[in-house]
């Protein structure tokens, strides 16, 4: 079963860094009917990707026999022939929207023979939208997930402990349900609309090596990239087929790959070695929901230590960091801007860390926006805005906006200001979703700049 972390990076913690006060200037109290309209992104900005045919081997070996569990898949699954699918229950408009995009990208770069078909129609794929209360009431850890050998929720429910929906035991891909809050922001509708279609065609494991791509709980990358087209071509590849056992797959991967991304065979490798159990614990303990915040900022300082006594200096010692950070905001201020330094830094050597980069430099314009730097804000937000941009992050990109407006504000360039402001709570509505949470992150910013400060003060 595969599940998507309860923690997207992408919702910061803010808040904690001051007071939302109790007297809004006038313009945050705008009914909701006077927000701008919602803003959604255009043609996808898609890199190939940037390492060598090996790593991505040895990366394609590792997602599709094994489990998020740590449990062995024996044989290589796929569908054989082409997939038919269809949406049930409450389809909320940017659903049909996204979905639309997403089976014509499907389509044209991984080459599969996907179609839409209606709602009573037995299909391949079932997406079956449900309240999100009644999803995470059954699984609590889920934000959505795909189970094979079922057409609905309620089969689903009848199964789920009968050993039906037993990944392990699947020789060949037939039919199989993704399920998805139907209630959520149109962003995190997208997201999982990715990650579980992706896992329903491919992959059924997460990496937290991998730097480009949704197969990692991260959550960083949040729609489909290079590197996860290429992967879905490649189940999908004529030389592959449904019993494979993983020595079969390895031995044809190197031709596949060479003919389907010749530039990797030119890049050196780049063994990052395995991630251990250990860390892989203490991230899960840290973004977990069901312990204290203490106990989650301890065990991300336990992630922090074993990464650097593992010798790792790349993107898991940099989400470490960045875990520490978030959980220490409010309680302990100097280890959190710490964290977020040290995270930067990693991150911004690498060039596929671009839009991680982004989610700390978020943290940081918050920082200087808070200290009243508004030039340093301004910077930090110019920096990282194209890349949130071709990732496709529209909470994240709507937080960078209000922050850069709230620092053109204390520059006096009020006009400009309000022009950005106005940009990004369009986008806001697309990653946040109902106006109410729209105008709370909006008052969440507002309140730690040093002019909301001074307003409640007087």
């Amino acid at each position: 079963m595969s599940l998507r972390r309860l923690l997207p990076p992408a919702l910061l913690a803010i808040a904690a860094c001051a007071p939302v006060p109790r007297d809004l200037p006038d313009r945050r109290e705008a009914a909701p009917s006077q927000l701008p309209a919602m803003k959604v992104f255009a043609a996808p900005r898609v890199s190939r990707p940037a390492r060598s045919n090996r790593d991505i081997a040895q990366d394609f070996l590792d997602l599709t026999f094994q489990l998020e569990s740590g449990r062995t898949l024996p044989v290589f699954t796929r569908f054989e022939g082409p997939v038919s699918l269809r949406v049930t229950g409450a389809i909320p408009t940017s659903l049909e929207q996204d979905l639309t995009r997403l089976l014509g990208r499907i389509r044209t770069e991984a080459r599969i023979d996907i179609a839409r078909v209606p709602a009573n129609r037995p299909a391949n794929i079932t997406i079956q939208t449900i309240s999100r209360r009644d999803l995470q009431r059954t699984v609590p850890e889920a934000a959505c997930f795909v189970v094979p050998r079922v057409g609905s929720w309620d089969e689903f429910r009848a199964n789920r402990r009968n050993g039906v929906t037993d990944w392990t035991t699947l020789e060949t891909r037939e039919r199989l349900s993704i399920f998805i809050p139907g209630d959520v922001p149109p962003q995190e509708l997208r997201d999982c609309l990715h990650e579980e279609l992706a896992q329903a065609l491919g992959p059924l494991n997460d990496l937290y090596r991998l730097t480009d791509s949704v197969f990692n709980d991260d959550n960083f990358h949040t729609v489909l990239t290079g590197f996860d087209m290429l992967v879905l071509r490649a189940t999908y590849a004529p030389e592959l087929r449904s019993g494979m056992t993983r020595d079969q797959v390895a031995a044809r991967l190197p031709a596949i790959l060479s003919r389907l991304n010749p530039a990797g065979d030119r890049r050196r490798s780049a063994d990052r070695g395995a991630t251990n159990r250990a860390w892989i614990d203490e991230i899960e303990r840290a973004l977990g929901p069901r312990t204290s915040q203490q106990a989650r900022r301890d065990a991300a300082k336990r992630a922090v230590a074993i990464a650097r006594a593992s010798g790792w200096r790349d993107n898991r010692l940099a989400f470490s960091l960045f875990a520490l950070g978030r959980l220490s905001l409010g309680v302990e201020p100097e280890l959190a801007l710490g964290s977020f330094l040290q995270a930067a830094g990693i991150y911004g050597a690498d060039p596929a860390t671009q839009v991680h980069e982004a989610h700390i430099a978020m943290q940081l314009a918050a920082f200087a926006l808070s200290a009243g730097e508004a030039e340093q804000a301004l910077a930090i937000v110019d920096a990282n805005t194209d890349a949130v941009m071709a990732a496709e992050n529209a909470a994240l990109l709507a937080t960078l906006l209000l922050v850069k407006a709230e620092a053109l504000e204390l520059l006096g360039r009020d006009t400009e200001a309000q022009r950005l402001r106005l940009e990004g709570l369009g986008w806001a509505r697309y990653g946040f979703g109902s106006d109410a949470e729209v105008l709370q992150r909006e008052a969440e910013i507002s309140a730690i700049s040093p002019r909301a400060r001074k307003e409640t003060a007087s």
